[in-house]
């Protein structure tokens, strides 16, 4: 497909490039990558592939902004708080590149949309936080072959690697089992370091562009770690585990990943009900001083020593910033013999589903 001459002027740089030239540009603009998740890794890696000319770009992310996004998603800006983040990047990425086609789809990747939005994309970039979306995201690109560029962040350490490429090592080759919930916090309840995401979806664009081009050597078989407190880079090397086969998705990646199956409700449903709930708030002080929506106040980590001041006939909704110390807190009530209905706020405060 040729480009442009308004198109090779925007791409001068990579038009000098040796190894990039008018053929590799042409390959990007006839490229398609779908990027799932808009957040920390996305914003970067969207922010890059449409500036790089990557003719037809797809966005998975059923999320708003949040002003605590703000850290790190740097698409954003707080007159976008409340919006869609694919809208939101959609409208400010056009207005980079106006010559790249966006396709959003403002909807949660699951077992039963995964594979359908993934046959129309090249390659899929994997910016999502969360284990059951990353086995599925891993088990989808296997089962109609797409390579998937992957990226993580925990605190101070970020990880790239390439998988299914040219029929490589898979992410579960890599993590062949999920950790326990416990042991797998998200960014929401932990923290991170703003600049990483940038630093680690940067490279999952360098990844991308690499591979739309025939260029370089792809990070197929090689996790890299990277330390933000230290700057070190290690790669580790790992094999393709030939006896596993994927066949079929799971029926639940949730269930699969042990996520626990709660009775949920949105804070949306919640406002809206008009039920006699009685409200327990699990987050910090701080959180609380903040913005709350009433109900007892007992942080999850004084919990185990004050759950005998959990005392209603009503059911009771759980809350958090994001779910998942909530749902946490339900988990420890019901197995210290809690019988009052227990609902988690599902997605937190500002969950605007």
């Amino acid at each position: 497909m040729a480009l442009s001459a308004e198109e090779q002027e925007q791409y001068n740089r990579h038009l000098i490039l040796d190894e990039v030239g008018l053929s590799g540009q042409e390959k990007l603009k006839t490229a398609s990558v779908l990027v799932i998740g808009a957040g920390g890794l996305g914003c970067p890696i969207l922010s890059y592939l449409s500036a790089a000319g990557v003719g037809r770009i797809g966005i998975v992310d059923h999320d708003a902004v949040d002003q605590s996004n703000l850290q790190r998603q740097v698409l954003y800006a707080q007159s976008d708080i409340s919006t869609p983040k694919v809208e939101a990047a959609k409208k400010k990425l056009s207005r980079l590149n106006p010559f790249v086609k966006f396709e959003v789809y403002n909807e949660k990747l699951t077992c039963l949309n995964a594979v359908s939005i993934f046959s129309k994309y090249d390659i899929v970039v994997d910016g999502s936080d969360n284990f059951p979306t990353r086995y599925l995201v891993n088990d989808a690109a296997i089962l109609i072959g797409k390579p998937v560029v992957f990226g993580s962040v925990f605190k101070f350490e970020g990880q790239v690697s390439v998988f299914n490429y040219k029929g490589g090592p898979s992410y579960r080759c890599l993590y062949p089992s999920p950790p326990s919930e416990h042991e797998a916090p998200n960014c929401s309840e932990i923290g991170v370091l703003g600049v990483l995401p940038g630093i680690i979806g940067s490279l999952q664009a360098n990844e991308v562009i690499k591979i739309i081009c025939g260029i370089g050597e792809v990070l197929s078989g090689k996790l890299l770690i990277f330390d933000a407190l230290s700057l070190n880079q290690s790669v580790l090397r790992f094999t393709k585990n030939k006896d596993m086969k994927i066949e079929r998705l799971e029926d639940s990646y949730e269930r699969f990943c042990g996520v626990p199956q709660l009775t949920e409700i949105t804070l949306t449903a919640l406002k809206a009900s008009g039920s006699n709930y009685h409200l327990l708030d699990v987050r910090t002080d701080l959180e609380r001083e903040s913005e709350h929506i009433g109900g007892m106040h007992i942080p999850l980590h004084e919990l185990a020593s004050r759950s005998h001041e959990v005392l209603s006939d009503e059911p009771i909704v759980v809350y958090c910033k994001a779910g998942v110390r909530s749902a946490q807190a339900i988990q420890f009530l019901k197995a210290s013999g809690f019988k009052n209905q227990l609902i988690n706020l599902k997605g937190g405060l500002f969950y605007s589903k």
